[in-house]
This record gives structure tokens, sequence and C-alpha cells, in this order.
């Protein structure tokens, strides 16, 4: 009897869960469904680059009375958008020339990304969103079906600044191909509002125009090598004679040492070069001057250090230029290059006047644009197939 008891009980309980179960299952299910998931992509909300270059931009802000589009990254003029009966704002701008562009929106004065837009310039801090307009024929800074580089995000201790930083390491498509080959190194420098990833994201894209150099086999196949140029995250952290002499530090001490032990490089001052923009080109003409035993090839982009009157190259490389025959003889290359625009060019016209007068040999590579991006990719697109010739 006790057992029939146990029976019926287990029975009736299990018919209570099951009831149990069935119900949950219909409560959990009833309010979830993936119908539409596999719907078409209707497409980008904002920007759209149209097949032909015009640009649609557009900003869901109901509430917001006045919106403009700060457009590019020198000589901006906000172009105002206009709202409709949803509250969504839009512009159409163009036709645009191929090129990447930074924009912003100004929502009732304030500025702010294209929150639709996940592709962004930043450095030290989130600048703006990023467009491109492709080429026909491509870009050379624009990727292309090429082969392509591999680049590392390497971790190193820092001695004079005592702590760990981040570089980004650009491997040239052949250091996979040919395992036994070894490779010079370019050491890339950003400027006072980047950091170490700059050069290889959307704004600068140096892999992505090497990648295109050595497929039209007008470089020589390299190794990029791109540090943090602030020691504070300050631009005075990154061009102070002290800050400076930090960083020149870290970079004989802890990062060159770094790249040649960990990979396949070759390690003559022949085999070396240094460049970089704004703050960056302040910095590789000063250490490559300072340590002409290590590098042959500098080259200098847009620095407002060099472009200040009251700069002097015997205050951070005393004596340098005492012997122009020594230095050109081991100079290969020595780099000078400004937008037209740039507020920095009397004082880099005045830079090369004193290189000509003092017998130092140089290249001079002025083009038209501002202290902006699309000017350095250019420079950079110029300087790398002189290296290493």
């Amino acid at each position: 009897m006790f057992m029939k008891t146990i029976r019926q009980y287990a029975c009736s309980t299990l018919l209570v869960m099951s009831a149990t179960l069935t119900t949950f299952a219909q409560t959990a299910n009833s309010g979830f469904s993936t119908t539409g998931f596999w719907a078409p992509s209707t497409g980008a909300f904002s920007p759209v680059v149209h097949a032909d270059r015009h640009i649609t931009f557009r900003l869901k802000a109901p509430a917001a009375k006045d919106v403009k589009l700060l457009f590019g990254e020198w000589n901006i003029q906000p172009q105002a958008l206009t709202k409709d009966s949803s509250g969504d704002w839009r512009v159409t701008i163009g036709p645009v020339a191929p090129g990447i562009y930074a924009y912003l929106f100004s929502i009732d004065g304030i500025k702010l990304p294209d929150m639709a837009n996940p592709i962004v310039k930043s450095g030290t801090e989130l600048y703006a969103s990023i467009v491109e307009v492709p080429g026909s024929p491509a870009r050379f800074d624009e990727v292309q079906a090429v082969p392509h580089g591999v680049t590392n995000i390497v971790t190193y201790a820092s001695t004079p600044l005592r702590r760990l930083r981040n570089m980004y390491v650009y491997l040239p498509p052949e250091y996979v191909t040919q395992p036994n080959k070894r490779f010079p190194v370019l050491y890339l420098r950003h400027g006072g509002g980047d950091n170490e990833s700059s050069w290889s994201q959307e704004s600068g894209r140096a892999p992505v125009i090497l990648d295109n150099l050595l497929a039209q086999k007008q470089a020589v196949p390299m190794i990029i090598v791109m540090t943090n140029g602030l020691t504070d995250g300050s631009w005075a952290g990154g061009s102070s004679k002290e800050g400076m002499e930090q960083l020149e530090q870290e970079l004989l001490l802890d990062v060159i040492p770094h790249i040649e032990k960990q990979y396949r490089v070759q390690t003559g001052r022949e085999q070396r070069a240094i460049a970089g923009l704004s703050m960056g080109g302040g910095q590789a003409y000063v250490m490559g001057l300072r340590n002409l035993d290590r590098f042959a090839w500098i080259g200098e982009f847009s620095s407002g250090l060099l472009s200040d009157p009251a700069f002097d190259i015997n205050d951070r490389a005393p004596g340098v230029f005492n012997n122009p025959a020594a230095v050109n003889k081991q100079l290969k290359l020595l780099w000078i290059g400004c937008g037209i625009d740039d507020p920095r060019i009397p004082g880099h016209q005045q830079l090369v006047a004193q290189l000509q007068q003092r017998g130092i040999r140089h290249e001079v590579y002025n083009i038209p644009g501002g202290h902006e991006w699309r000017v350095w990719r250019d420079q950079l697109h110029q300087f790398l197939p002189k290296l290493f010739r």
C-alpha cells in the first residue's frame, strides 16, 4: 500500500512538472521571434557614398534645432542639414574627389561624431568620423587586391618611462613568403594628437600604402615600426628637450634592441630609417641627426618645432652641421616636406634655406594642403620609394 502511494505521488508530480514545463516553454517563447533576422540589408544609414561620388550624411536628432556638417580636416566650411518630417536630418555633398575624409556633426553648437558610422579618426582622443570615396583606378592609399603584410601589436618595457608601452610592427608580405630573408626597418613616428596606432589605422594607412608600392615594385620590402611618441600624453612631452631625450633613450635602449632580437632585420645604419609627421617629424629630425651612426635616412613632415624661428639645431644636436661634408657622406637622404597651406610652411622654407647655406644635402617635397593626414599619406607615399636603395 505504501509503495502504491509513492508511485501515485510520483506520477502526479511528473504530470505537474510536465504541465509546468509546457506552460513555461510557451511563456518563454511567446515574446521572441527570429522573423526578419535574415532580411536583406537596407544599407548604411550614414554616410552613403553614391556611384557619382556624392555623399549623403544623415542624423537622427528630432529635438535638435540646428545641425551642420563639418567636412574635412582643413579650411572647413560648415554645411547645413535639413530636417524631414520624421526628425531625421540630411545633407548630400559632392561630387567629392576620391580620398579619405574626416567629418563631424555640429548639433546645436556641440561637435559630435557620426554615431551611425563605426570608422573613426582617433589618437589621444576621438577626433572625427571617417568616410572614404573610392577611386578609379584605385588610389595609392586605398586597399587593393594585392599581397598584404601583417601588423603586430607588441608590448615592451620602456626603461626611461618605467612602464609598459605598445608599438605597432608592420611586416611586409615577403616576411612570410621568404623565411630566410632579413629586412631593413623604418621607425615611423606620429603627431602630437595621435598615438602608436595612428599611422596604421584609417588616418595614416602606412601598411596599405606600402603594400601597394610593393605590389608595383616601387619600394624595397621593409619593416615599419610605429611607437608612441608621447611621454605624458601631451605635445610638450613629445617635443620638449627633456621629453625628446627620454624618447630617444627608449628608442635606442628598448625599441631597436627588441626589434632586432625578435624580428629578422638588417642591422647596419644604412638599413635603418627614421621619419615622422608634425611632432614626430621634429623627433625624427633631431633623433636622426643626433644618431647618424645608427640612421642613414631621415624624413620630416610638417614639423612645428622646426618651423619655429627660435629653433636651433645646436641646442638639440650640438655641432651636428659643423662638418657638412661628413654629414653628407653619412646621410643617404634628408627629406623635408610640408603642406603649402600649412602655417608651418614659412618656417620650413627658412629651414631649407639654412640647410642650403650650410651645404647640407636634402630633398624638399611640398604639396598643396594644410596640417592634415592627406598631406602626410602623400608624403609617406613619396618617401618610401627613396629608402634602402
